[in-house]
């Protein structure tokens, strides 16, 4: 095992998404640290670090994606392991926060899912938890530790303002409870805002939406946190089109994508779909969808955890 310094910043990962940990090395410049992430042979999850991180300053970088129990679990062990090497400070560095659709009780007896999952991140020994647009931004209340919820969209207002130029646009969010994030997309590409009332018969199942705002001969940039099946998005994109929008343009930090959602928006009117890499894309987006753009969030997050290992602000990079 290699000689460590008190407070070296140390970056590991899992399996969920290693290509954006060596991606955030890079811009770091430090070299990804070693451990081994494997498997036993009846499936159990197998950590092993191999190298001295005693009084160490370690990031865990995984997102908590397909399969989310496996990326949940290796994220625990991994926590578990620096703690038991003596780490000084360890931090979850959690692009896509897994579990954070069930934030509260809508139901009789149903779980709250993100608070366990928080709770399971802190008894593992995190120090602090770094994360990406949130799906709910009380989840960072379920914590009795240190959270940052970045945002991605200086890295996706950043592309779109070339992407439509000077073109009207109107931003539209696809349900009430993203109203706020739509509001700060319009507000920085100087845009019309209009929301969709939607509503569900069941879980990823939309029964009906209404379209409140204008989006007439305008382009309709639709914002959202993430796209699973891409049920939601697409008939939102029908939604504004029906309304008089000229072009469609869908905007989401999370691809989840799952079945059916590449078929759905191959088949849609969305004109182009703008996400980040916070989740590695699946095979199936990759050769299915001609219209997709990926941008990276490597160095957004690179930059905050340097801010984090030095201890300066980290709520300054989005003043």
């Amino acid at each position: 095992m290699s000689e460590r310094v008190k407070d070296q910043l140390e970056v590991f990962t899992g399996t969920s998404n290693p290509a954006l940990a060596r991606e955030v090395c890079e811009h770091l410049g430090v070299k990804l640290g070693e451990a081994e992430v494997g498997r036993f042979p009846d499936g159990e999850v197998m950590i092993e670090v191999r190298e001295n991180v005693r009084g160490g300053d370690c990031f865990v970088i995984q997102s908590t994606c397909s399969p989310p129990n496996e990326s949940l679990m290796e994220l625990l062990l991994l926590t578990d392991a620096l703690r038991r090497a003596s780490a000084g400070r360890i931090t979850a560095v959690i692009p896509y926060f897994g579990y954070a659709r069930q934030d509260r009780k809508v139901a009789p007896r149903v779980p709250i899912s993100a608070k366990l999952v928080a709770d399971l991140i802190t008894t593992a020994g995190a120090s602090r938890v770094l994360t990406v647009d949130l799906h709910a931004g009380q989840i960072q209340g379920f914590f009795n530790i240190p959270v940052d919820n970045l945002y991605a969209m200086p890295v996706l207002v950043g592309y779109l303002r070339k992407r439509v130029d000077d073109q009207k646009v109107s931003v539209v969010s696809p349900d009430a409870g993203g109203v706020e994030r739509a509001r700060a997309f319009a507000r920085r590409l100087n845009a019309n805002l209009a929301i969709i009332d939607k509503r569900r018969q069941r879980a990823s199942e939309v029964a009906e939406m209404q379209l409140v705002g204008e989006v007439r001969d305008s382009i309709a940039l639709l914002v959202d946190d993430m796209i699973d099946t891409a049920g939601t998005i697409t008939e939102a994109a029908r939604t504004v089109m029906a309304a008089g929008a000229s072009a469609v343009i869908a905007c989401a930090t999370h691809p989840i994508l799952s079945d059916p959602a590449c078929d759905r928006i191959s088949r849609s009117v969305i004109t182009e779909l703008v996400t980040t890499n916070t989740i590695p894309l699946r095979a199936k987006a990759q050769g299915q969808l001609a219209n997709l753009k990926v941008l990276s969030v490597g160095g957004l997050l690179a930059e905050a955890i340097n801010r984090i290992h030095n201890e300066e602000s980290v709520s300054s990079l989005f003043n």
